[in-house]
């Protein structure tokens, strides 16, 4: 699949994983109380900048702050653009 989309800069394109819909035990989770995931998968990623390489590769998991980045939706998929800085870790 290929979004025709490309960061600049140092920024990233995510995909956030889908939230929890259901607990541990079972009970499921309305929508008004889910929390915004935190985790997503690497779609692109920008070229950097003049002293600064990306750290990040298309295909990483990573973990983000939870009102980091800018959210879109291309085709019906939703996703973030955000800078290299917000990402937190590399799963």
């Amino acid at each position: 699949m290929g979004v025709n989309i490309k960061p600049l800069s140092d920024r990233v394109l995510v995909e956030p994983t889908a939230a929890e819909t259901k607990t541990a035990s079972g009970l499921y989770i309305p929508d008004t109380a889910k929390e915004k995931p935190q985790q997503g998968k690497v779609i692109a990623v920008g070229n950097g900048k003049k002293d600064h390489d990306m750290t990040v590769k298309v295909g990483d998991t990573v973990l983000y702050g939870k009102y980091s980045g800018t959210e879109l939706k291309l085709d019906g998929t939703d996703y973030l653009i955000m800078r290299e800085e917000d990402i937190l870790a590399v799963i």
